[in-house]
């Protein structure tokens, strides 16, 4: 789209007091300041264009509930963005924000904010002040950290923070008392705080590819939790709260340096998929036994010699992943017969 077609478009959306207008992929590269003349629009889409800055007009908008800035070039936002206080949606996804303004915080409106794939190496602290958010995704930035501030969000339920360099988390994290999903895949923790105990309403918890050695006893708090996934950490055991956590149905804990596992591990009745290859496990507790209800047991590349017979129990299971193991019991004919096969020797 030419700036003369734009032109036109904008004055006759003017004329028409249109309420919705969608530009997306339009290849536009600037976008005139008589944009801020649509001031019936409530819906605004410009993803997928060559923006690389927006006018001080686009604060004129202020009838604006949901504006979609994803795809574009931008390194930055005009402060007048915090004029649009009635919006309730904003997503910037795939652009170049080092930073974002101040009045960030005047948006106090906003449900949901997106910010994936951007280049911002910190928060404002006035992102506390967007108190009605229900949905925060920082998804692929370059933070190391967030600030206490973001502990005011208490209406959040789900909260992304994969792939960004966070080296610690907060404590007013336990705020987030309503937050049901919790991703924090590929960064830096070392530890969480105890305060993450205070999620009771996590159903699902992902700290993939992090630094952490140990898990605070918190964790067994979290007794809503059905899918929890630590893969690829520095884990050396499991605390025994980790029975707690009994409406488990899938818990991945491969690629750690665990040596052995709780007996506890036998009350997550509910698990389905339990995954726990590339550890250091030389047994398993004869606790396994209760899982009844698993399909799929992954515990190739450990140390095993030996598997408990209550296995042989776990009647629903379908895959049974045991490659290098130094097992002799079952011996390796029978395991190269398969999962059913393994079963029916454990139950002699």
């Amino acid at each position: 789209m030419t700036h003369e077609e734009l032109l036109v478009l904008i004055e006759q959306a003017a004329n028409d007091k249109v309420t919705s207008l969608d530009l997306h992929n339009h290849q536009l590269t600037t976008l005139p300041a008589e944009i801020g003349n649509l001031t019936h629009l409530t819906r605004l889409s410009l993803y997928g264009n060559q923006l690389g800055m927006l006018p001080p007009e686009i604060g004129q908008l202020t009838n604006l509930k949901e504006l979609d800035l994803s795809g574009n070039q931008l390194k930055a936002l005009p402060e007048e963005i915090g004029n649009l206080t009635n919006l309730t949606d904003l997503c910037l996804d795939n652009n170049q924000l080092t930073a974002l303004p101040k009045e960030i915080g005047n948006l106090t409106n906003l449900t949901g904010l997106s910010l994936d794939s951007n280049q911002l190496t910190a928060l404002p602290e006035e992102i506390g002040k967007l108190i009605n958010l229900t949905r925060l995704s920082l998804y692929s930035n370059r933070l190391t950290g967030l600030p206490k501030e973001i502990g005011n969000l208490t209406h959040l339920n789900r909260l992304s923070c994969d792939n960004n360099q966070l080296m610690t988390l907060p404590k007013e994290i336990g705020n987030f008392i309503n937050l049901t999903g919790l991703s924090l895949d590929n960064n830096q923790l070392r530890e969480l705080p105890q305060d993450i105990g205070n999620l009771t309403n996590l159903t699902r918890l992902s700290i993939d590819n992090n630094k952490l050695t140990s898990l605070p006893k918190e964790i067994g708090n979290l007794t809503n939790l059905t899918q929890l996934s630590l893969d690829n950490n520095k884990l050396t055991e499991l605390l025994k709260e980790i029975g707690n956590l009994t409406h488990l149905t899938a818990l991945a804990i491969d690629s750690n340096q665990l040596k052995s596992l709780p007996e506890e591990m036998g009350q997550l009745i509910n698990l389905t998929t339990l995954s726990l290859y590339k550890n250091q496990l030389s047994s398993l507790p004869t606790a396994i036994g209760n899982l009844t209800h698993l399909t799929k047991l992954s515990l190739y590349s450990n140390q095993l010699t030996a598997l408990p017979k209550e296995i042989g129990i776990l009647t629903n299971l379908t895959s049974l992943s045991l490659d290098n193991n130094p097992l002799t019991s079952p011996p390796s004919e029978i395991i190269q017969q398969g999962t059913q096969a393994i079963l029916a020797y454990l139950r002699q």
